[in-house]
């Protein structure tokens, strides 16, 4: 190979500027092993990190530099279950987000918290110790059964910390929050006394989604997180008209068990009812016209008599079901009410109203007077455990969903039903005990949502929320939609509501802190828990005796959504510090938070500040067994996290699962083999460039001497277009992730590191083989070393968020061999290093469109081998590349030493003229791609 006079007298300087610094440099790289266990090098690096207590060491180095502050909120996780990939896809993305804001010179403060109250920890209680319901509890005691909710909630906890450290993840376990110490609920406190100064908490009977083994209303946000498809009975029953003898309304439920509660009938107004003769049954009765396909198959089944508009229909009564609540015909009850809420989409038209059991049934019937407000009790006959009440006489002590069998039975026998058969549908289930819910009226203390909603789309507007269609669609939408947050729950673990009540209801007290309980009740308080506070009472100010607690306490969503307050214990401490740090610069969880922690958050912080609680949002997506189906440890359709991390390493992991569709909040099919494929594709060949860069830095000091030293700030150019190309590469990367991590679309920048990573190995490490051996001569070994350091370096830094162990284990070695000057205070870790530096200067983009085109022609040489059976072994006398395009042609030109080595060819022909070559151009459908998206019109484009 020919070199320049300029290109000689650089690769000199690069010899002299090595060798001038042997003297100061005596460390050395060492030997790396041919083989190498990701696993067992990771739990080396795992080790090392606790010895030198590396992470502490980190937060140090930031704080002592004044750094400015990156503030980070984690969601607190139950300790009463084990991590699993949903937990593990979330803490990767945390992580990688707050390593490299870290990197990019913040300090970043990682709390890690814990969800201790609620219904996982009460549910594991009661299936302990076998209880059924409250009755139980008070048995029991409160004391003694918060006793043993208290000595689980840490259960897991040991192999959360393992599962998170073994992930690679940095967080800090030691300086974490729960949610049932006492300074984190006083906060609690805080945040529902500033709601109720502010007049957005109330106490009102609503019909509720319910759970009946765990005997507590839930939230709407919570309904939606458990729906199973399960199959239930759907009747049609008759309703005897006191005005019309001989003639019936006809209603249809799926709910029979709600029918012994049925007090009204609903219709619409604006649409067209019908008499009928029922030809088969010879019986007459009245339904929507639009809905009469509900009931008949054919026209011949039926007899139109008369037909009206729903509207005349109002204030007409019939014959009750059961005589259970018979008594309430004279006070209103037992006729038809009209809404518009009745559709033409399902039933009859006629919507049987159990008022106790169904929100639109509630708000009619209260609406026409059916029942009076206050008196919901008398209108609703189960009990909190979902058990009919002695006033249900024939069905008494039944469980609801039991008595849908034996109520079929009894209204066959009194004549009421008309047909009865069964209905596939998705109905929800609860989240934590996985039995179905009811809904049910109860009474509950309340947020003012609905009166925030304006304020609450206006802040969401200001976060940044990636994906975007997330927030514009799914979060902006359930916020149209909101509700009033039900947030009081009928249990015992939790944080207790502060509220003190006289008995008429009329005169309450709302307390804020401990400290003003304290004054209140002249009692030293140490705990805030149900069994320390309950026995306290206020003095009233009002002659009303004395006020008692009420007997709630809060659902656990407004503990976690009162976090950025409580983990600093404000306002009590921290006033400052909190100031200064609100609100969060990120934060990250999957899509079903979308109605769960993103939502609460924003609720209360809206409620007290009217700014929202996060900057800048992360969404995943959710992660399912192979088979598409929702991960089951029953099933036993997914492999162990723990188990794949300790076959195939966490860097695998965290790469298999950043790198697809779940961080785009779509699905992601787990599957072991991706795992395996990134290891083999990535990480491999990766690992193999580095050994093959070390050997050749080891025998340039065995063979020549030679003790390389690198220096970043003291930069040697080379004339080499490989190295130019790789060294402009590796800048534009630099500049591409700075950008899309600042926009934090972890989507677009991970394949662009594993694109990179391909491009370094198989093309600049395979294409410099000889030069890098030596094999060529010594200047244009040291300058291919100098490059590919100066590459592995830079890599490494950049990719240490992402995987932070191979680039760990790759930097404990490869910082031997660099200048000491530029590793001050970081020699004991990569993640002490900053990122590093855009030089739009390294960046040459003639070089980099020369190179593409040229992998571009030699990947295309190869198929047409292959496709011609002509193996690369066997050499050709010419390729030809046909372009109109006359850069395209001296591109490759520039770079035909690369294509015919490569392809193997003898000489490479370069031409514009199509007809000459023949050149035709063709299109072959992707028939699986176009089926899937055209489906049945897929076969006449095909």
């Amino acid at each position: 190979m020919i070199k320049s006079r300029r290109s000689v007298q650089l690769l000199t300087q690069i010899s002299q500027q090595t060798l001038l610094t042997v003297t100061k440099q005596t460390r050395m790289v060492s030997q790396v092993s041919d083989s190498v266990s990701f696993p067992k090098e990771e739990e080396k690096v795992i080790d090392l990190w606790k010895k030198n207590d590396t992470f502490k060491k980190s937060l140090e180095q930031s704080k002592a530099a004044k750094r400015p502050a990156y503030t980070f909120y984690d969601g607190p996780p139950f300790a009463t279950g084990l991590p699993h990939y949903g937990h593990l896809l979330a803490g990767s993305v945390k992580d990688i987000v707050t390593r490299y804001a870290h990197q990019n010179g913040y300090h970043v403060e990682r709390r890690f918290g814990w969800d201790c109250h609620g219904l996982p920890v009460e549910h594991e209680i009661d299936k302990k110790l076998g209880i059924t319901g409250p009755a139980d509890v008070h048995a029991m005691g409160i004391d003694k059964y918060n006793a043993e909710c208290r000595s689980i909630v840490m259960r897991y906890a040991n192999e959360w910390e393992h599962s998170v450290q073994r992930l690679g993840r940095w967080i800090d376990f030691e300086n974490d929050y729960k949610t049932l110490y006492p300074w984190f609920m006083e906060s609690v406190w805080w945040v529902w006394s500033q709601l109720f100064a502010k007049g957005l908490v109330y106490r009102g009977y609503k019909v509720m989604p319910y759970s009946t083994a765990c005997n507590t209303p839930l939230s709407n946000f919570e309904v939606n997180q458990n729906y199973h498809d399960v199959t239930d009975p759907a009747v049609f029953v008759n309703f005897p008209i006191d005005q019309d003898p001989g003639v019936s309304f006809v209603a249809w439920t799926t709910t029979p068990w709600t029918l012994p509660s049925n007090l009204a009938l609903c219709a619409n107004p604006d649409e067209m009812y019908v008499k009928i003769l029922d030809k088969a049954r010879d019986q007459k009765f009245i339904m929507m016209e639009a809905r009469l396909c509900g009931l008949y198959k054919g026209e011949d089944e039926y007899e139109i008599l008369d037909k009206f508009p729903g509207n005349t229909l109002a204030g007409k009564t019939y014959k009750p079901l059961f005589p259970y609540m018979e008594h309430m015909k004279a006070s209103g009850a037992f006729k038809v009410c009209l809404d518009k809420y009745v559709t033409r989409d399902a039933g009859t038209g006629m919507v049987h109203q159990a008022p106790a059991f169904g929100e639109d049934d509630y708000r009619v019937c209260l609406a026409n007077g059916v029942f009076k407000k206050g008196r919901e009790p008398d209108i609703c006959p189960v009990d909190p455990t979902g058990k009919f009440l002695s006033l249900v006489t024939d069905f008494s002590g039944m469980y609801v969903k039991d008595a849908d069998k034996h109520i079929i039975k009894k209204l066959k026998e009194g004549g009421r039903m008309v047909h009865a058969g069964t209905i596939n549908h998705s109905y929800p289930y609860c989240w934590r005990s996985d039995t179905p819910l009811i809904y049910r009226v109860i009474p509950s203390w309340f947020i003012k949502v609905t009166a925030l909603r304006e304020k609450l789309l206006a802040n969401n507007e200001k976060c940044y929320w990636v994906p975007e269609f997330v927030k514009e669609k799914r979060f902006k939408n359930w916020l149209a939609d909101c509700r009033d947050w039900s947030v009081s729950r009928n249990r015992y673990w939790g944080t207790p509501i502060p509220l003190w009540m006289s008995d008429d209801g009329e005169e309450i007290v709302c307390v804020g802190s401990i400290k003003e309980l304290e004054e209140l009740t002249g009692q030293k308080i140490t705990d805030i828990h149900r069994e320390s506070i309950d026995h306290l009472t206020i003095p009233s100010k009002c002659g009303k005796g004395v006020l008692k607690r009420v007997p709630e306490v809060f659902d656990c969503w407004f503990e976690s959504g009162s976090m950025p307050y409580a983990q600093q214990h404000y306002p009590f401490e921290n006033v400052p510090q909190f100031d200064a740090k609100f609100p969060a610069e990120f934060i990250a969880e999957g899509v079903d938070q979308t109605r769960g922690w993103f939502y609460t958050l924003l609720v209360l912080a809206t409620a007290l500040f009217d700014k929202p609680p996060y900057k800048n949002l992360i969404v995943t997506g959710l992660v399912l067994a192979a088979d598409g189906k929702k991960m089951s440890k029953r099933l036993k359709n997914y492999p162990d996290p723990t188990e794949i991390m300790n076959k195939y390493g966490a860097d695998s992991l965290r790469l298999y699962m950043i790198d697809s569709p779940v961080v785009r909040a779509d699905t992601l099919r787990f599957k072991e083999d991706g795992v395996k494929d990134v290891l083999k594709d990535v990480l491999l060949p990766w690992f193999n460039a580095y050994r093959f860069l070390v050997q050749n830095i080891i025998r340039l000091d065995k063979e020549d001497g030679i003790k390389f030293v690198y220096n970043e700030n003291s930069p040697v150019l080379s004339d080499n277009v490989m190295d130019k190309w790789i060294l402009s590469y590796t800048h534009t990367l630099i500049n591409f992730v700075k950008v899309e991590m600042a926009a934090y679309r972890l989507y677009t920048v991970v394949p662009r590191l594993l694109q990179f990573i391909a491009n370094l190995t198989n093309w600049y490490v395979r294409l410099n083989r000889a030069r890098l051996r030596g094999e060529v001569d010594l200047e244009e070994c040291q300058a291919s070393v100098q490059t590919l350091f100066s590459v592995l370096f830079t890599m490494i830094r950049l990719m240490a968020p992402f995987t932070p162990f191979i680039t760990e284990m790759m930097y404990q070695n490869l910082y031997r061999s660099i200048d000491s000057s530029m590793i001050k205070g970081a020699a004991d870790s990569i993640h002490y290093m900053m990122l590093p530096k855009y030089d739009p200067n390294m960046v040459d983009e003639d070089i980099e469109r020369r190179v593409a085109l040229m992998q571009a022609v030699i990947e295309t040489g190869r198929v047409l081998r292959d496709r011609n059976t002509l193996p690369i072994k066997y050499p050709l006398k010419e390729v030809v590349l046909v372009d109109a395009d006359p850069v395209n042609l001296q591109d490759a030109q520039s770079l035909e030493s690369y294509i015919v080595s490569e392809l193997n060819v003898k000489k490479l022909t370069v031409s514009s003229d199509k007809q000459k070559y023949d050149v035709k151009l063709t299109a072959k459908p992707n028939h699986m791609i176009l089926g899937k998206r055209l489906k049945k019109d897929f076969k006449p484009v095909s």
